[in-house]
């Protein structure tokens, strides 16, 4: 017990005195999570607009596919995007393998589905709420599309903070990709999954105590944006 308690003790300090080594992680692990987030938003939230708005065939399969895509698991998603930046791989030749693109790349994938499928449930309710009126005056397409994200901004964002946080717990499909290299590629939970195995629980733990940190601000920031959306719709 006491060489837990000194871990810990180890930890707190190497948090408070922001140690070198530790804030290069967390820098490293929230740039590769934020980034991957604006791509999946990029994509996802126009795609989860056409799906919302749109009345074509197979619609009702894509819905299916987009929640079923929430769940990819991580390491397959690892494996798919290794085998296609390895050097045998059709995207070898940009020698994007096991750097951090490689990890915002296996990140994006796995939480665009996230992303497009949460939306389009969101934007959908308001296009029912709102179509009529949309009708009434003349307003169609991107107009429209524009007009339903800007109402449905705070809900959105939760979104957003949801796909932040699959993104920067993920640890399987990163660390194919790209390979936990030291001041590099590793980031908080990779680092975490190394260091424990090395016995080095201090930092492990410094990490877990950041990680758990962000995954509690990550909520409080949902739980705001809901409060402050109700607010916002019944004023």
């Amino acid at each position: 017990m006491q060489d837990f308690s000194q871990a810990f003790q180890l930890a707190f300090q190497l948090v408070l005195a922001a140690d070198e080594d530790l804030v290069e992680i967390i820098g490293l692990s929230l740039r590769v999570s934020l980034s991957a987030v604006a791509i999946a938003c990029l994509l996802g939230l126009p795609l989860g607009a056409a799906v919302a708005m749109g009345r074509f065939r197979g619609r009702m399969a894509v819905i299916v596919m987009l929640n079923a895509l929430m769940g990819l698991p991580p390491v397959v998603v690892g494996l798919f995007i290794y085998l296609l930046l390895s050097n045998a791989g059709p995207l070898g030749w940009l020698q994007l393998l096991y750097t951090p693109t490689a990890m915002i790349i296996a990140q994006a994938v796995l939480i665009t589905p996230i992303v497009a499928a949460l939306s389009r449930e969101v934007i959908e309710q308001l296009h029912q709420e709102y179509a009529e009126m949309f009708r009434s005056l003349g307003i169609s397409g991107p107009r429209a599309v524009a007009a339903l994200l800007w109402d449905g901004r705070y809900s959105l964002l939760t979104v957003a903070l949801a796909g932040f946080g699959r993104a920067v717990a993920e640890v399987g499909a990163v660390i194919i990709v790209g390979g936990n290299i030291d001041h590099l590629t590793r980031v908080m939970t990779t680092a975490i999954a190394l260091e424990t195995a090395r016995g080095d629980l201090a930092l492990a733990l410094a990490l877990g105590i950041v990680l758990i940190t962000i995954a509690l601000s990550v909520n409080a920031a949902v739980m705001t944006l809901r409060l402050t959306a109700s607010r916002y719709a019944y004023a």
